[in-house]
């Protein structure tokens, strides 16, 4: 795992909220920009293993935007990367005891309000997306896990959001999928059992919604299997794979390069 890695990004305010701002390595405004990304981070908040992907999708091309949506609710990335140390640990009876800590930390993202809040912040990413240079109305949105719902809520939400790239998320209850005009592509480990178990049923709302939806799975692949910080969940080949067809998925959709294959490639 490279966890080392340096960040070239920057801090911005995005109306009080911190985000992290990545853009194409080297190119003058706007140049060789391919469109806009919203990156939503974990329930780790925002850590430096997020603002790294986003320095990994900004090397791609995209301008991307990484607000912390977490920060406000007291888990501030110092905070989150505490609670994710914890429950990463290679020691269960660490890992079991953090679980009381970790639910009484998130809590107050379970309120209508908070989800309110916090799509609000997004759709404020999207508005500061659509005034850097070279963006020019492409854009979409990644997450994982909590971001990875939080994708699913922003492109209900927004209709400026032409692709959604969704890591092992599901839509929260408070998210209308009919109202999703994105293409969708939604990446799951197979021994992800809570959400597998969910998968048929979103997969029919999606069809029943007409929304262009394609979920990728991969075998052997559990939940955060992208997040290479983490030893126990990652798995190397379907990172890889996984970034690459959110890579084609976004030139397809977000750029406007032709119809999306069913596998999520160009």
């Amino acid at each position: 795992m490279d966890t080392q890695r340096t960040l070239s990004g920057t801090m911005v305010d995005l109306d009080g909220t911190p985000a992290y701002v990545a853009t194409p390595g080297g190119a003058s405004p706007g140049a060789d920009v391919r469109g806009g990304l919203v990156l939503i981070h974990e329930i780790w908040g925002l850590v430096d293993h997020i603002k790294d992907v986003a320095d990994r999708f900004a090397a791609e091309g995209y301008v991307v935007i990484a607000p912390d949506i977490l920060g406000a609710t007291g888990v501030t990335p110092d905070v989150g990367l505490e609670l994710f140390t914890l429950v990463s640990s290679a020691d269960e009876t660490t890992r079991t005891a953090a679980q009381p800590l970790m639910r009484e930390r998130l809590a107050p993202t379970n309120s209508p309000e908070y989800a309110e809040w916090a799509v609000g912040v997004l759709a404020s990413a999207v508005d500061y997306l659509e005034t850097q240079p070279g963006v020019e109305g492409r854009i979409g949105v990644a997450g994982f896990c909590f971001g990875g719902s939080y994708a699913f809520a922003l492109a209900a939400a927004d209709a400026r959001v032409r692709a959604a790239v969704p890591f092992y998320g599901y839509p929260p209850e408070t998210t209308s999928v009919a109202t999703i005009g994105a293409a969708v592509l939604a990446l799951y480990g197979t021994d992800d059992e809570r959400l597998m178990r969910s998968l048929p049923g979103l997969t029919a709302q999606m069809a029943d919604a007409g929304v262009r939806f394609t979920a990728q799975t991969y075998e052997s692949a559990g939940h955060a299997f992208f997040n290479d910080t983490n030893s126990i969940s990652y798995v190397p080949d379907a990172a890889a794979d996984a970034f690459a067809r959110a890579l084609a998925f976004l030139h397809t959709n977000v750029e406007g390069a032709g119809p999306a294959d069913t596998d999520g490639r160009s």
